[in-house]
């Protein structure tokens, strides 16, 4: 997208430099990157990252600001996962943009998907840094948003998730953190906080209060940055040691509900020239005669998963009608192939990473990049690919 980066940096590439820059990403991280990560980071105009830092500003918003739209997105928490005590506005928020070209021509964000929760806050700075180190390219080049530094980035961060607790008290909440990809970025938040990583099926309930082991001892939590993905324990029917509705005595660094309350959900009810056309099955469930532009997607998957394209009318009567109301169907759109690479040109999928702190104002922080060449993003759908997967976006004015 700045043809003179891009032409430099394929010319000086070599499958060499990109075994090296793994390593040293493994090395940064404490573990194995167990996702594919593409070989190229996107060189991005820092207009278009502008252009999308406000588009989600301006959704998210609609949706915060609106007692009639928080009072319609009751009915998105399950009876089993509506945790008390929640706050007043979501602390982490992703926006995803798709890369298309308009009717004249230009290139333009539209929105993908959005979700209050937390992100690769940890790893994405990283690995950002990485391909500037390992490939040698210009330290001018932009990483952080919001005029952050790494130092002040990582003060937000500890602010946000620490706050005034001591760091012991403090915990990084997964299901079997130890085999989640997302691993590194656990281990670079706990490197740089100080706080435990702790598997949620560990700890231990006493009265309202919970308690981790750590050498031996029972240490008290006081604050949870949670990292639990709901989706995940209902596909393996996991059963939690405490009750998520009780009134446990903790801090929430990123409340639970909101996971639903932005997220998929949220794009009907959205009225912005980003969003594509977007509405409830159990509203709607007849399938648009060119349904090849349509995908149907459940509310709360991760990752991709259960996303049908160019869905039938078989499709809409196979879901049972109490469950379509947990479904949309969405207009589709067409990613414009932006990256030039030696294995033809990749498309671009760019996420925005929130930062929401109590008192301030939603504020970006970072980039994300997703490349692929296939019908999805995700990282997972473009495994056998090369120049595809998890990148980073460094900016230039």
């Amino acid at each position: 997208m700045v043809p003179a980066l891009r032409e430099e940096f394929n010319r000086r590439y070599t499958p060499e430099k990109y075994q090296q820059f793994l390593a040293a990403l493994d090395n940064a991280c404490g573990t194995h990157v167990g996702f594919r990560v593409s070989e190229t980071p996107g060189f991005v105009p820092k207009t278009l990252l502008d252009q999308m830092a406000q588009y989600g500003r301006e959704l998210v918003s609609q949706l915060v600001s609106s007692p009639e739209y928080l009072r319609k997105s009751d009915a998105s928490l399950p009876a089993l996962y509506n945790v008390p005590n929640e706050s007043p506005r979501p602390m982490f928020v992703q926006v995803d943009f798709g890369v298309v070209r308009n009717a004249g021509g230009e290139l333009e964000p539209k929105l993908v998907e959005l979700q209050a929760f937390p992100s690769l806050y940890g790893y994405q700075q990283l690995a950002a840094q990485q391909y500037i180190e390992s490939y040698g390219l210009s330290r001018d080049l932009g990483v952080y948003l919001s005029r952050l530094t790494r130092d002040s980035y990582w003060k937000l961060m500890r602010d946000l998730i620490v706050a005034d607790h001591d760091p012991e008290n403090v915990i990084l909440m997964e299901l079997d953190p130890e085999h989640q990809k997302t691993l590194p970025d656990f281990l670079v938040t706990q490197r740089e906080l100080g706080i435990a990583i702790v598997d949620i099926l560990s700890l231990k309930k006493r009265g309202a209060k919970l308690f981790y082991a750590k050498d031996g001892r029972e240490i008290e939590v006081r604050r949870v940055y949670n990292r639990c993905i709901v989706d995940e324990l209902e596909r393996k029917g996991i059963t939690l040691p405490f009750d998520l509705r009780d009134e446990l005595d903790v801090e929430w660094a990123g409340h639970p509900n909101w996971y639903f309350r932005i997220s998929k959900f949220s794009i009907p009810y959205l009225k912005h020239p980003c969003v594509p056309r977007t509405w409830f099955v159990d509203e709607n469930r007849h399938v648009p005669a060119d349904n090849d532009n349509y995908l149907l997607k459940p509310l709360y998957s991760f990752a991709g998963v259960g996303i049908k394209f160019a869905p039938t009318q078989a499709d809409i009567e196979a879901i049972p009608q109490d469950q379509r109301h947990n479904y949309i169907l969405q207009e589709r759109m067409n990613f414009e192939p932006v990256i030039q690479t030696p294995h033809g040109a990749t498309q671009m999928e760019i996420r925005v990473m929130y930062v929401w702190p109590e008192g301030g104002e939603l504020t970006c922080v970072l980039p994300l990049v997703r490349m692929g060449r296939g019908m999805m993003m995700g990282v997972d759908h473009n495994r056998n690919l090369k120049w595809v997967g998890g990148s980073a976006a460094l900016w230039v004015e």
